[in-house]
């Protein structure tokens, strides 16, 4: 048995314990914040304090979650299809690779929040506060983001074809090398974004700011002007 235990002390070689789900009545009662792998589908949660809660890779696909407060959080591979989060506060969440598809978002806090690899096709994030979210390699097809601020968010990498994108704030976002032909931008603040080698065929462009933003090399064929 010594013998045993020193082999694995040496060699690290310790045995693999699966991780078991979280209690979804203990999380619910307050008695945890840890929730990783629950079942919340459906759920009642709005208007709750949820800050700095795990709930990576949960369920809570079609959970009511509006006015909840959910700061610090992490949903890191959770499913949020079409959850209910209006005016929410997600500041500083941490949703890498979460399925968002279809999730109301509107009027929601999520400064610095992180959705890089995140599914947000469909989502909406109307009037949304964004600013330096991460929003990198996320998917936000089809996503509503009109009115939203997103002032210095990261979005390299983002897909945003069909996206709403009226009225939104982009003040210093990086746009370089994007695909961005055909997307609504009107009257929308784009001060000092690049637009380096962007593809904005056919973008709507009416009433949009572009004081000091970098157009070199952006395709703007058979896009409206600003």
């Amino acid at each position: 048995m010594h013998a045993r235990l020193l082999l694995l002390l040496l060699t690290g070689a310790w045995p693999v314990v699966p991780a078991l789900a979280g209690d979804p009545d203990a999380f619910l009662a307050g008695t945890t914040k840890s929730c990783i792998e629950c079942n919340l589908a459906g759920a009642s949660l709005s208007e709750h304090d949820f800050q700095r809660v795990k709930l990576d890779r949960a369920n809570l696909e079609k959970a009511d979650l509006a006015g909840s407060s959910l700061f610090r959080a992490t949903l890191t591979g959770a499913n949020l299809k079409g959850a209910k989060l209006r005016k929410a506060n997600l500041n500083l969440i941490d949703a890498k690779g979460g399925d968002l598809a279809g999730a109301d978002m509107s009027e929601a806090l999520l400064y610095e929040a992180d959705f890089s690899g995140a599914n947000l096709a469909g989502a909406n994030l109307r009037a949304a506060r964004l600013g330096r979210a991460r929003f990198n390699q996320a998917n936000l097809v089809g996503a509503t983001l009109a009115g939203a601020d997103l002032r210095e968010a990261r979005l390299a990498g983002a897909r945003l074809s069909g996206a709403d994108m009226r009225g939104v704030t982009l003040d210093g976002v990086s746009l370089r090398e994007m695909d961005l032909h055909g997307i609504d931008f009107t009257l929308a603040d784009m001060v000092e974004v690049n637009l380096t080698d962007a593809d904005l065929k056919g973008a709507q462009l009416a009433g949009v700011n572009l004081y000091g933003a970098n157009l070199h090399g952006a395709d703007l064929r058979g896009g409206r002007p600003a």
